[in-house]
């Protein structure tokens, strides 16, 4: 593995500038594969050491350069060291390189490979809370939460993997204003039967109505108002209704998650907190942090000098409490029941004044641990629709991935025959759709392309999962070939050694992700090792090689095979086996 090379050029270093290896250690990196060209497999920078005082910050750098590379001696596992530009390069020996890497692989430790790196001991593990998803009950789905769900996943999946206990929270919007207009439209609008029939579409046909009529009511304004002035009092019929509606929601929701292959550990909502939301306000009241605004709404003062120039509302002028109200409330009751070390929020980039606020208000309220509370961000969609160009569900999107892979696959001369063709559509078709996603910095907003997205060639899902497959009919072919040890010297041809060193690089690219939660570099790696691979399909032929050489090249399509599963899980697609 990569700590084994790192560790190995690190003691050479620590043992020639007096300083532990430690030190050393994540200044040492893999040097990305380059095409057609041979590159070394790792390099140090020499400014990261002037920085860090471990060299003179004054001075030549390229001469430091060159005296610490002539300095250093080589040995039978670092077999090469040169000076380049401000940075000295490392090349292993090949056997080595070869015998370390893909050692896991022989020892059924295909899941832990690149994940028990020195790198990760300056991460901070512990109980990671992440909060994602979260549309609101009665509604149907909307496709702008597809994002929101993914990340999230992806975040509470790489968190898991590196070692955090992760609590998995769905935050239902299930209170507020809309329900009162909900509650007043229902009782206009609303029937029984086709709630049974067809329950989220008939309620997002009430809320769209009783949105329209009140557009231009005061009587069905006065009359939503009234509904949530119930709620919030906890009148049993009010209550009954909201509750209906409330598990009628989950349970469409939970059958959408179920083909993303997405789970959650809590289902918690506004509701929880509603009572919470009052102790908040007297609280509040109590630190002298709530004041009353001209008019006659409670608000707290954010602005630096106290001139209210600044402020945040807490409580409506009818005493009724706002989204905010209760998700203050909500993050202290998180803290007192999971006793979170961090807590992550996902949603898009409309809310980060929202979560500035409500950091800064629990910071001022005295809850330190405010400061591990992290707002990841993210862009809009633009252009998400299905053929009919109707407002688009998520539902609908799903269904028409499936369609249009299922028919690309049976137009394909290569898909193989499976039992189960639409499942694996589906799979493959999420698989694009998260690869879509996931391609740019999050903050992004991207322009949704259905045909661009599905494509078997180009950098998209769907090619890594026709990747995954092909290796995994590699293997299968090959069955018996493939023996518990392997000669490491006979992955001496470029292409393979090619393979080797992308895979020096997979710590490191779990762990800038680590760092700030973005998919992007996870995905380019695994493009590239896709590629990589590709490559090597062509080159290093398994049938008709002699023995020896058939199983050291299963090793290394074996080892690669895995770790492009384990990325995939990491970033949410289940990869498949047939296409």
């Amino acid at each position: 593995m990569a700590c084994f090379f790192r560790r190995r050029i690190a003691a050479k270093l620590g043992k020639t500038l007096r300083h532990s290896e430690e030190v050393f250690i994540p200044a040492v990196t893999a040097v990305p594969v380059m095409k057609k060209q041979q590159t070394a497999d790792f390099k140090l920078s020499i400014s990261t050491l002037r920085v860090n005082g471990i060299l003179p910050s004054s001075g030549d750098i390229q001469l430091q350069t060159e005296n610490l590379a002539c300095t250093l001696k080589q040995d039978s596992v670092v077999e090469e060291i040169s000076a380049g530009r401000g940075v000295i390069n490392f090349k292993v020996n090949r056997k080595f390189l070869a015998q370390k890497l893909l050692e896991p692989f022989g020892k059924g430790e295909d899941d832990k490979f690149g994940l028990n790196s020195e790198l990760f001991l300056s991460l901070k593990r512990g109980t990671t809370l992440v909060e994602y998803s979260s549309p609101n009950i009665a509604k149907k789905f909307h496709a702008g939460h597809l994002r929101s769900t993914v990340i999230g996943n992806f975040i509470a999946n790489l968190k898991q993997s590196l070692g955090n206990n992760v609590i998995r929270m769905n935050y239902l919007g299930d209170w507020g204003m809309q329900f009162g207009l909900l509650g007043a439209g229902f009782g206009q609008f609303g029937c029984l039967e086709k709630l049974k029939q067809n329950p989220l579409q008939h309620l997002f046909e009430v809320y769209v109505q009783v949105n329209k009529e009140a557009e231009h009511s005061e009587d069905i304004k006065q009359a939503a108002r009234e509904f949530f002035r119930q709620l919030e009092q906890h009148e049993s019929q009010a209550v009954s209704l909201w509750k209906q509606f409330r598990e009628i929601t989950v349970r469409e929701y939970q059958r959408v998650y179920q083909r993303l292959g997405i789970h959650f550990d809590v289902y918690s909502g506004e509701s929880f907190h509603q009572d919470q939301a009052q102790e908040v306000l007297q609280q509040l009241q109590s630190r002298g942090l709530l004041k009353t605004s001209e008019k006659g709404t409670g608000v707290v003062d954010l602005s630096l000098d106290g001139d209210m120039s600044n402020v945040c509302t807490v409580l409506r002028s009818d005493g009724t409490t706002l989204y905010i109200t209760r998700d203050i409330a909500a993050a202290i009751n998180r803290k007192e029941m999971y006793n979170f070390d961090e807590m992550i929020y996902v949603t898009d980039k409309s809310q980060e004044n929202h979560f500035s606020q409500l950091f800064q208000i629990l910071l001022s309220m005295g809850h330190s641990w405010a400061q591990r509370c992290r707002h990841v961000s993210f862009g809009l969609v633009q252009g998400m629709k299905t053929r009919t160009g109707e407002v688009v569900f998520l539902e609908d999107v799903l269904d028409e991935a499936r369609a249009r892979m299922l028919h690309n696959m049976s137009q394909s001369s290569t898909t193989k025959t499976m039992d189960n063709p639409e499942d694996t559509a589906e799979k493959v078709g999420i698989s694009a759709l998260i690869i879509q996603d996931f391609r740019g910095p999050l903050q992004s907003d991207y322009k949704f392309d259905w045909d661009q997205m599905l494509q078997a060639q180009g950098d998209t899902g769907v090619f890594l999962q026709y990747t995954h497959a092909r290796l995994c009919s590699l293997i299968k072919r090959n069955e018996g070939v493939e023996a518990a040890t392997f000669d490491p010297s006979l992955l001496h041809e470029q292409t393979s050694v090619s393979i080797l060193q992308h895979l020096l690089r997979y710590d490191e690219v779990l762990y800038q992700s680590a760092q700030d939660l973005q998919p992007k570099h996870l995905i380019n790696f695994l493009l590239k090792l896709c590629h990589l691979i590709a490559s090597a399909h062509r080159e290093l032929p398994v049938k008709g090689s002699p023995q020896d050489v058939a199983q050291a090249r299963l090793r290394l399509f074996s080892g690669a095979r895995s770790v492009l599963a384990n990325g995939m899980r990491i970033l949410g697609i289940a990869p498949v086996a047939k296409m």
